[in-house]
């Protein structure tokens, strides 16, 4: 599987999905502090951290929709369409807990909104295997994984895969 967003020959949806998996997984952590009993901030900070991996979850949805239009109609484009349905249900169900928190004064979180955000978490795991049976086909459609043909050109490309 070839992706049509590169650095360096590296496809970008993988590199990008770290940044809202790693930004909800810590939302999470935040609002389980607020829930124990923590500092009353730290559901504030959850929330806004939640904001955010709402927002970097939009820009790795846009390169996963990019790179799905030149996935091969095959068992891959299964994976793809099941990686960014399950990535897009977990970012739902956090858009759902900062709705909900928008307009409580404080922002905090509350056990029902950590549920919900614990099942995200849950769905997100299925995600980080989908990805990476998604690189483990991508890596073996590669002619060289190891080359330093990668590294010729430019620093980012746009370009359109070889069938």
């Amino acid at each position: 599987m070839q992706s049509r967003l590169r650095v360096q020959g590296h496809p970008i949806q993988p590199m990008l999905v770290t940044f809202p998996l790693g930004l909800f997984v810590s939302a999470t952590v935040f609002d389980l502090t607020d829930v124990a009993g923590g500092p009353v901030f730290l559901g504030e900070v959850g929330y806004w951290t939640g904001v955010a991996a709402l927002f970097a979850a939009a820009m790795t949805a846009i390169a996963g929709m990019v790179d799905l239009w030149d996935v091969p109609v095959d068992g891959t484009r299964r994976t793809a369409i099941a990686f960014n349905v399950v990535n897009a249900a977990m970012a739902g169900l956090f858009l759902i807990s900062s709705l909900v928190r928008a307009h409580s004064p404080d922002r905090g979180a509350t056990a029902a909104i950590l549920a919900t955000e614990l099942v995200a978490l849950a769905a997100g795991g299925v995600g980080v295997h989908l990805g990476a049976r998604l690189m483990r086909q991508f890596d073996a459609g590669r002619a060289e994984t190891g080359s330093l043909d990668a590294l010729a050109g430019g620093t980012v490309e746009v370009v359109r895969p070889h069938p």
